[in-house]
């Protein structure tokens, strides 16, 4: 393989960003959600030109915070020719298609949801749409169990359905990536045989990972009265009983639910053998030397995971998530609380889909001969035993 554009150093990947921009590489995403993806396939230099999510407030959230291209609409409604006759591009001629099919029937969670949760069936339909579109490259997200066991189905249906194209699995830690958050995704990266090139993975971005101390740094308390900060929007505290503040206030850094006293444990933890561990990030208090766990759309919550607040008595806030996700400030989640818990805990952290995306922009550079680099140019013999 030829060696990752990141290895290359930071003038390099601006001259991608460079060259991608006048080129005017066009990308379409798919189940967009709040907009993570847009954010960093812009940022690496594609022009998102159609973004669609069949959630109501991500489209709302996509569009005021982004490209206002982002449509409520359901993949399985939704055939390739209609995406291409909207943006004005033949079969064969984008970029780069991208998404990530909702991935909650995958995760390991769920016990058995990848046997029968229908929201599965999307990743089928995500493999018809580039079946229809015939895009140059594409770029399919989700939890890192779906490149395991519960996704091998559709793993192969890929292969098969797809066999136009190199394939390129990896999974990604997303703190390899500028993220304080172990957050762990499975990326397949597709490449047409036709474009004669390979794709690297993306070397990490990072030597030190980011711990959350330092990404959590400099954001004051939110107001005590449950309101939005009026100058960090989304930065709103979650609404815990006394009881469970209390409980919360005796957890050490980095440790959780064993650090309460047992009489004000609850009764399941009472009965708990503390030595073989259990339920270890049950109310978990974040360290701010280390990474947090996955952020997942129940952050603001002691019971659902390592989500308390480094030096606070509390859960994080949307905004400190949104932080831990690699979401500028600025970003403005909309809707319920329950609505922005789902968009930020399900959203593809910008910094990641950035860094894969200067390495398909470098692909299709080389590939149109805007950019020279033998080490990624590939010989019929090689796209013949892919």
């Amino acid at each position: 393989m030829g060696m990752s554009i990141e290895g290359a150093g930071k003038s390099y990947r601006n001259l991608i960003r460079s060259l991608a921009r006048k080129a005017n590489y066009a990308a379409i995403e798919s189940f967009s959600g709040a907009g993570g993806m847009t954010i960093g396939l812009e940022k690496a230099g594609f022009r998102v030109v159609y973004a669609f999510d069949n959630d109501g407030k991500s489209v709302e959230t996509h569009n005021l915070n982004l490209n206002n291209k982002c449509y409520l609409r359901d993949a399985s409604n939704l055939s390739g020719q209609e995406l291409l006759d909207y943006c004005g591009i033949n079969t064969g001629e984008l970029p780069l298609f991208s998404g990530g099919p909702p991935c909650q029937g995958f995760s390991k969670q769920k016990k058995g949801a990848h046997l029968g949760d229908p929201r599965n069936e999307l990743v089928g339909h995500y493999i018809r749409l580039i079946h229809e579109i015939r895009p140059r490259f594409f770029m399919f997200e989700n939890v890192a169990i779906f490149g395991q066991k519960r996704g091998l189905k559709h793993i192969g249906e890929m292969r098969d359905k797809l066999n136009d194209y190199i394939l390129y699995p990896h999974f990604y830690n997303s703190a390899d990536y500028g993220l304080a958050q172990t957050r762990e995704r499975f990326i397949m990266v597709g490449c047409r045989k036709d474009q004669g090139v390979k794709f690297t993975i993306p070397a990490p971005t990072t030597n030190n990972w980011k711990t959350v101390g330092a990404v959590l740094a400099g954001l004051p308390e939110p107001p005590l009265d449950y309101s939005n900060h009026p100058n960090f929007p989304n930065h709103q505290r979650a609404r815990v009983s006394d009881l469970n503040i209390k409980r919360f206030s005796y957890v050490k850094q980095g440790g959780g639910w064993q650090d309460i006293p047992e009489h004000l444990r609850l009764p399941c933890h009472q009965k708990t053998d503390t030595s073989s561990g259990g339920w270890t990030d049950v109310y978990g208090r974040l360290h701010p030397e280390r990474q947090c766990p996955t952020i997942t759309g129940g952050f603001d919550s002691f019971t659902r995971g390592r989500y308390g607040h480094p030096f606070q008595d509390r859960p994080l806030t949307p905004r400190e998530a949104a932080r831990l996700q690699g979401f500028p400030d600025n970003f403005i989640f909309c809707g319920t609380r329950s609505d922005i818990r789902k968009q930020v805990g399900n959203a593809v952290p910008p910094p990641l889909a950035e860094a894969i995306a200067l390495e398909i922009l470098h692909c299709l550079l080389v590939a149109d001969g805007l950019l020279k680099d033998t080490s990624i140019l590939v010989e019929e013999n090689d796209v013949a035993a892919a």
